[in-house]
């Protein structure tokens, strides 16, 4: 395990890591013994794939992001515990980790994003994916649905709906609410101007007033949205080839989506 008092700073406001299932360890060696506990009381499949693996990208973030070692024991030393609003809490050795984290994961893939302790940050990853209009409708804002509307083609639409979507739910994940806040009270803008190392400007502007600022990035059939609670430049992938490039949507639970764990 490693030295509690000699975690080295994070060197970059943000960066970010993604992995699929298939790079999960099929063993438990790298999870604390409460998240062996809380994987124990899952029943379905589809749940404890989502937790190992966003458990696993979440903690090689972290090692790779402070300098700290990857094998089983000391990984386990790291736990995502989860804080009283329900965002992910890291902990290190029992103690908050010195690091920001938002953690997301769709169709088999995950991605975690860690940036320095005094950002509030958010992530999240979508698959490009035909959105019906009642769920334009009931999720976005009017100046939002027009920018859906406006766009060329049914494949173009379904890609800004889908940004859109995407987009707030990073924010969502800033203001520590997820879902448990109405999507309209939060509204998604793109700027014209402002891409930078393969990543575009998105804005997203709360009915209160705060405005949080953030990029995206698309990866085949994949959106993948950041935000923060200031201005920051894009992140960096702790990874010099990001995965994420040559992902392919899959998801092995959907042979048995009800089937209970085996005891």
């Amino acid at each position: 395990m490693f030295p509690r008092d000699a975690v080295p700073p994070l060197g970059l406001p943000g960066s970010w890591l993604s992995q699929a299932e298939a790079h999960v360890p099929s063993g438990s060696e790298w999870l604390s013994e409460k998240e062996t506990g809380w994987l124990a009381g899952m029943r379905f499949p589809k749940r404890r794939n989502e937790f190992r693996l966003g458990r696993w990208t979440a903690k090689r973030a972290i090692a790779i992001g402070l300098g700290l070692p990857e094998h089983p024991a000391a990984l386990a030393d790291i736990e995502i515990a989860r804080a009283p609003d329900g965002a992910p809490l890291p902990l290190l050795g029992g103690r908050p980790a010195p690091l920001a984290l938002s953690m997301t994961d769709r169709a088999g893939w995950a991605v975690c994003l860690i940036a320095q302790p005094q950002l509030a940050v958010g992530c999240d990853l979508e698959l490009i994916e035909t959105r019906s209009s009642a769920f334009v409708a009931d999720y976005l804002t009017e100046p939002e649905q027009r920018l859906v509307r406006s766009a060329g083609d049914d494949a173009e639409r379904a890609r800004v709906a889908n940004l859109v979507w995407c987009g707030k739910e990073s924010a969502l994940k800033v203001l520590r609410t997820g879902l448990r806040r109405d999507t309209r009270s939060v509204e998604v803008s793109f700027p014209i101007e402002g891409s930078k190392d393969g990543w575009a400007p998105l804005l997203v502007t709360a009915q209160e007033g705060p405005r949080f600022p953030g990029w995206w990035r698309r990866f085949g059939a994949f959106l993948l949205t950041v935000a923060a609670d200031r201005a920051w430049p894009p992140p960096v992938a702790l990874e010099e080839a990001t995965v994420l490039d040559r992902a392919v949507p899959a998801e092995s639970w959907l042979g048995r989506p009800n089937s209970p764990r085996t005891p």
